[in-house]
């Protein structure tokens, strides 16, 4: 590919994935960044093969009626709500319509009959974690930089699109609870009236790291403060404040982080004040969770996609239930009191050990959690141990299932696999590798992530009979 400075005007007609706009030419499609049907744009192409290329909008000369205004001031630097200029009922089609395309492009797997999207009801304030990175080195807009006012260099906010060392500052984002607003303006504020050192993300160096707030639908608050430097002066000083400004907050903590990238799973969490834990509830079961567990990040949702894994899977009272990339367990105790026995396999230990007191918590005695990872733990000796599954659920991050889980699953052949996706590219993978056991019957996207173009999907495969 050659880069080139070459503008176009260019109609979009469709929607592709990642929320790339399509605009047919003769001289082949473009993928335009932030574009949607309807768009005339005037767009500079920034990278051309034979048949397809890559554009960025320089201007928009005819919007498509499909475009609002966006609520949020950050919109367009920041890089999260892609899609929030966008009727949000046009969001869900377009999420819809991604995941039909991407089957039949990266399977050949026409899905008929697809069930209607799952839209979301609360399309504000539905997130229930938050990540903010501190920066010595605020982001600038042009405007800004060409002004004779002087700017805090200091911010604490959201990676830049496409800059990973320029953090956007941000005063009120919309996709959390407003509390969460308070809460870190506060911690802002605070780290600049006492002169902490910023992290610099080019150098690795510095003392105030990054901000983690959870929250529940229970109004359980969970505030982790991380830091590169172990001086507990400061640390103490940050935290005594946090806990005294905001007495509502249920679990606070802070990880001192000196390695040079910004994971937590391999540190010690400690726990400051109130409870190292806050409390969900789905359906009548609570979740525990920790700063490291994996949680759906929208319980609105949740719960829905909880209900689809339960209608897709039909289990029955005697049936042996795998629940493969289990996290905290929340699919697994969802669907426990359904079936004769469930199996959770997990490979972050703290995930595990929170599935393993929820279960507890709930009273569940036929759900067991096991600590690996699903390629390396799901054998022919682990299936003998735990019974033949006669139902298998699928929750994999985006990069979708090793060969060896696809090579054990069509050994295993249970009668049905419920696959839980937040990426359809890898899910038709895996699914057209399941196919030649497996027959697609159903297909559910849910939308998770309002004004994102992030979809899950779940899909029921089952056993052909001939298999």
């Amino acid at each position: 590919m050659r880069k080139v400075q070459k503008i176009e005007v260019l109609k979009i007609d469709k929607i592709a994935a990642e929320g790339n706009g399509i605009a047919k030419t003769e001289q082949g499609i473009y993928f335009v960044e932030k574009a949607i049907p309807g768009d005339v744009v005037e767009a500079k192409i920034i990278k051309k093969k034979k048949d397809y290329g890559l554009a960025k909008i320089q201007k928009i000369l005819e919007p498509s009626k499909e475009r609002i205004d966006a609520v949020c001031s950050h919109f367009g630097t920041c890089g999260g709500c892609y899609w929030q200029s966008v009727n949000y009922t046009t969001q869900a089609e377009f999420k819809q319509q991604i995941v039909l395309d991407t089957f039949w492009k990266i399977a050949k797997i026409k899905i008929e009959n697809p069930l209607p999207i799952l839209a979301a009801q609360q399309i504000f304030e539905y997130r229930n974690k938050m990540e903010y990175t501190f920066s010595n080195r605020a982001w600038l807009t042009d405007e800004q930089i060409q002004s004779d006012e002087v700017f805090e260099k200091r911010a604490l906010g959201f990676h830049v699109a496409g800059s990973f060392a320029s953090i956007l500052q941000i005063d009120k984002c919309y996709l959390q609870n407003d509390f969460a607003n308070k809460i870190r303006n506060h911690i802002y504020q605070f780290c600049l009236d006492n002169n902490f050192e910023f992290y610099n993300l080019k150098l690795q160096e510095g003392f105030a790291r990054n901000l983690i707030i959870r929250n529940t639908t229970l109004d359980e608050w969970m505030v982790t403060v991380c830091v590169a430097q172990s001086n507990q002066t400061q640390i103490d000083l940050m935290m005594q404040n946090i806990q005294t400004s905001f007495p509502q907050i249920t679990s606070l903590n802070y990880v001192i982080n000196t390695k040079k990238n910004d994971s937590i799973y391999d540190q010690e969490v400690i726990n400051f004040a109130g409870r190292p834990y806050i409390i969900e509830v789905l359906d009548g079961i609570k979740y525990k969770i920790s700063t490291k567990s994996f949680f759906q990040t929208n319980s609105f949702q949740a719960k829905l996609l909880y209900d689809v894994t339960v209608k897709f899977a039909k289990i029955e009272p005697n049936d042996i239930v795998y629940d493969l990339y289990c996290g905290t367990g929340s699919i697994a105790l969802y669907i426990a009191k359904y079936c004769k026995q469930v199996v959770g396999i997990e490979q972050i230990d703290d995930a595990i050990i929170d599935a393993r007191e929820n279960a507890q918590i709930n009273q569940i005695s036929n759900a067991k959690f096991f600590t690996g990872t699903v390629e390396k733990l799901l054998d022919e000796e682990f299936i003998q141990e735990n019974q033949m599954p006669d139902i298998v659920i699928l929750d994999p991050p985006r990069a979708g299932l090793h060969n060896q889980v696809v090579e054990t699953l069509l050994i295993a052949k249970p009668k049905r696999i419920v696959y839980v996706s937040c990426n359809p590219a890898t899910q038709a993978r895996d699914v057209q590798l399941l196919s030649a056991q497996y027959n697609l019957l159903e297909s559910q996207a849910v939308d998770m992530f309002p004004h994102t173009y992030h979809i899950e999907n779940v899909v029921l495969l089952e056993l052909k009979e001939e298999a």
